[in-house]
């Protein structure tokens, strides 16, 4: 135990951090914003010229450079995302016009309007969350970052949503998830759709659709596995451990956005674009009377 305490670890030359930088810089500039575990995971890959080992010290490794590179200016702080941590803030506005201008901006057409599906994504961690939180907010469907096994408040409140928007005509609700593929994983999604079904209302054709990560997807994607905790006794078919972060944000995203836009009916992007810069117009006009600066 002495002995094993006083080995230094080997410390990386500097064209070994010259390297990781770069390696960094490369995946962040073609994809992002990225979480530090979609980072880190991506600097695993063996095939690397300076990969990180699938540890505790390599995670931390990767976050640290990450921050000093931010810190020198090498990379742009909005690459990286974090949904951990948010200020909350109070808006306030110098008049009712001044108001009306501010909420312009976030006018929008409900593009689902036509569409006998409600759907909306839940994700098993904030890290996840906050890579495809920018999609769910372009197609207009609701993101829920559960934190592990979901407390039942927030299953109850998911419910009551599927509930308040399945009144207007739609019958059918489709929950998309991605979580981690390991002995808890597998088993916090079930646990979400079963305590989602105990709210809902019973004629609701309720579609529950895990699209990450799974078996076909580990293989497809040559995604890093880690060994399985021989004490853990849960889902003993799952033989090998991947986090959901281990799949590249961009793959991600890609597939998010595939599963949503199979029920968004055809050109009401579009549609709804068009609505929206029209109604803004309209709201900008108003707020431009209410100032008096038009006639």
């Amino acid at each position: 135990t002495y002995q094993a305490s006083h080995i230094k670890r080997k410390r990386r030359s500097r064209a070994e951090i010259d390297q990781l930088e770069e390696q960094i810089y490369t995946v962040l500039r073609e994809d992002h914003p990225q979480s530090i575990r979609h980072v880190y995971y991506r600097m695993t890959d063996p095939r690397l010229p300076v990969p990180i080992n699938k540890t505790d010290a390599g995670y931390n490794q990767v976050q640290n450079r990450l921050t000093l590179m931010r810190r020198k200016g090498m990379i742009p702080y909005g690459w990286i995302s974090d949904t951990t941590r948010r200020g909350y803030h109070v808006p306030t506005y110098k008049s009712a016009s001044d108001f009306v201008r501010s909420m312009a901006q976030h006018y929008r057409a409900d593009m689902w309007e036509s569409s006998d599906t409600y759907v909306e994504v839940w994700a098993e961690s904030r890290s996840i969350a906050s890579v495809i939180q920018d999609d769910c907010e372009e197609l207009a469907v609701s993101l829920y970052p559960t934190g592990g096994f979901s407390s039942i408040s927030l299953a109850y409140d998911g419910a009551r949503t599927i509930n308040a928007f399945t009144d207007r005509g739609r019958k059918r609700a489709l929950i998309i998830y991605i979580g981690d593929y390991d002995p808890a994983g597998v088993l916090i999604d079930t646990a979400l759709e079963r305590e989602i079904r105990k709210h809902i209302d019973p004629e609701i054709d309720l579609l529950f659709h895990r699209i990450g990560i799974t078996p076909e997807q580990i293989e497809r994607y040559d995604l890093p596995v880690k060994e399985r905790k021989a004490k853990d006794r849960r889902s003993l078919h799952v033989k090998a451990t991947v986090e959901a972060e281990a799949m590249p944000a961009g793959i991600m995203r890609g597939i998010v956005r595939d599963a949503i836009e199979s029920f968004l009916p055809e050109r009401m992007q579009t549609v709804a674009r068009a609505a929206e810069e029209s109604e803004r117009g309209f709201l900008l006009y108003w707020a431009d009377m209410m100032a008096g600066e038009v006639a």
